[in-house]
């Protein structure tokens, strides 16, 4: 397991732990984002001409290429700080950023979006049934709902989401929960969804060539996914 020196290491709240880290979140070589982030463009599809919603939106860093590929995007965040980022480097008009916090209702209409993202977001949801069951209400009955997150073997090595304050050694731990796989799963049944896809990703070699972060985590079970079909009576 690994261990951070507690003198230098602070957990905090997520969103005060999200707004610190804005600044540097885009330059900061996490190996989960680079491991991510292709898997998510291939599950989502085809976006051109879709009401999408992104939750837990960050900097933006899927909402500006749905957007970018013809989308109409819905991204939120409780981070004020990750939405001003993400809000420096838009100049779209089919892209609307939102302050919303997750653990509340989401504030739009059932069937709402085609397309459902929640990108990395879902180890700091301590209440998954509530989530997954709003995701389940505003999702279109012909859409589907995208879920990527930190796989839980991770916390078996002490991992969480964690970043270096920069210009110090101060590490930064967002407040996070130790969820299992299982957790995940019936959440997401529990709502009503049935599952198209699910897949579970380690680091290879290739990932830890081109991030030197990535190599100690070689052959570990680093993100889950999922694509998730809202099984609804309305459907015919």
């Amino acid at each position: 397991m690994e261990q951070d020196d507690p003198a230098l290491s602070e957990i905090v709240p997520t969103s005060i732990g999200y707004d610190q880290w804005a600044a540097s979140y885009d330059r900061d070589e996490n190996p989960l984002p680079a491991l991510e982030e292709p898997l998510v463009r291939e599950l989502l599809g085809e976006v051109h001409g879709l009401d999408i919603l992104d939750l837990g939106c960050g900097t933006g860093r899927h909402s500006i290429r749905m957007a970018g590929a013809g989308a109409r995007v819905t991204a939120l965040d409780f981070s004020s700080e990750m939405l001003a980022q993400a809000r420096r480097k838009i100049g779209l008009n089919d892209l609307r950023f939102q302050a919303h916090d997750l653990s509340q209702p989401l504030p739009f209409p059932a069937d709402h979006f085609d397309r459902v993202l929640c990108a990395l977001v879902v180890d700091h949801i301590e209440h998954l049934d509530k989530l997954f069951s709003e995701m389940h209400r505003v999702c279109r009955p012909n859409g589907n709902v995208v879920v990527s997150g930190m796989h839980p073997a991770m916390m078996l090595r002490g991992v969480q989401a964690r970043f270096r304050l920069p210009g110090t050694d101060r590490k930064i731990w967002p407040a996070s929960y130790s969820h299992e796989m299982s957790d995940y799963v019936m959440a997401a049944t529990r709502a009503g969804f049935a599952f198209d896809h699910f897949s579970e990703h380690a680091v290879d070699e290739k990932l830890a060539g081109r991030l030197e972060r990535a190599r100690k985590y070689l052959g570990w079970p680093m993100l889950f996914l999922m694509r998730l079909l809202p099984r609804k009576e309305s459907i015919p």
